[in-house]
């Protein structure tokens, strides 16, 4: 039996619209994860990207467990002295909320050259309304997957 490996013409690549209103953001990120590297296809083959365009809406108001809006994301600004944070709480009260979706997902997938090319398929909007309504994505259920994905 030989090992299938894909080709750049047997990719077959999807739009998928998730709705993350009440969605907890670790099991959304692990989801969406997984449908940008292409890992939920037979045909998965890791050195290609094979995954789907992931368009996320209502990123403002994904939920989280425990204490986690409270805890920090940092950054360093380069200079000496430069450590920055601001909490997951506020970012999500600020400009641009869909900043913990992406980051989170980001943080899911490897941190190498392909991952950074499938993360230009993750599109995410603070509101629920999206541009790409052309492209015909089809709605993907995270609520009714597991009963854990919600927080109520």
């Amino acid at each position: 039996m030989k090992t299938y490996s894909a080709t750049p013409a047997d990719i077959d690549k999807k739009w998928i619209v998730i709705d993350a209103e009440g969605v907890v953001l670790g099991r959304l990120a692990s989801i969406v994860a997984m449908r940008l590297r292409g890992k939920h296809k037979a045909t998965f083959t890791p050195h290609m990207d094979m995954g789907d365009n992931v368009i996320i809406i209502n990123a403002d108001k994904v939920q989280m467990t425990g204490k986690k809006r409270e805890e920090h994301f940092y950054w360093h600004t380069g200079h000496p002295g430069g450590i920055k944070s601001r909490t997951k709480a506020q970012i999500l009260e600020g400009a641009h909320p869909e900043r913990v979706v992406i980051q989170a997902v980001k943080r899911m997938l490897p941190g190498n050259r392909l991952s950074r090319k499938q993360m230009t398929n993750l599109r995410v909007y603070a509101g629920a309304a999206h541009p790409h309504e052309a492209q015909a994505p089809e709605a993907l259920d995270v609520k009714s997957m597991n009963k854990k994905n919600t927080r109520v």
